[in-house]
């Protein structure tokens, strides 16, 4: 899988494929920083007319997650990844098509480094923001994540 958007949402459809079906995709990959979009439709909203929150949970947990498969991949290592913990704040209706932007990717590295040399497992948080296309935030997200080596 190549830290191309294309190829990873063509990946979801095999691996993620409720993710895929509510339109989360991803827009832009780095080492740094990911960004997935998804829109909200009648597919994917709640009763009250918004979209539904674990819809917004699967878009912010891609955008951490596609850098620590990417990561993972880079370091050419088998390490397993799995999320431990999270939460949520929502603060305003999730209309439109809202982005979800993590810029954390700077941990993941670390982490990969430090289980790769002790073989325990290691774990950080990573935030994503989801933004509505006024770019006020709707809801931010928290993960935490853990790695370990095989």
């Amino acid at each position: 899988m190549a830290l191309k958007p294309s190829k990873f949402n063509t990946f979801t459809f095999f691996k993620l494929p409720s993710a895929w079906w509510c339109g989360v995709r991803l827009k832009h990959i780095d080492d740094q920083k990911a960004v997935t979009s998804v829109k909200h439709r009648w597919f994917n909203q709640n009763p009250f007319n918004s979209m539904f929150w674990a819809v917004q949970g699967m878009a912010a947990e891609l955008s951490t997650g596609a850098m620590v498969i990417a990561q993972i991949k880079k370091s050419g290592k088998k390490i397993s990844m799995l999320v431990a913990n999270n939460n949520a704040t929502f603060t305003k209706k999730a209309m439109g098509r809202i982005t979800f932007t993590c810029e954390d990717g700077h941990l993941i590295q670390e982490a990969i480094k430090k289980t790769i040399e002790t073989g325990e497992g290691q774990t950080f948080w990573m935030k994503s923001v989801g933004l509505n296309e006024d770019g006020i935030p709707v809801s931010t997200f928290n993960f935490e994540w853990t790695v370990k080596i095989k």
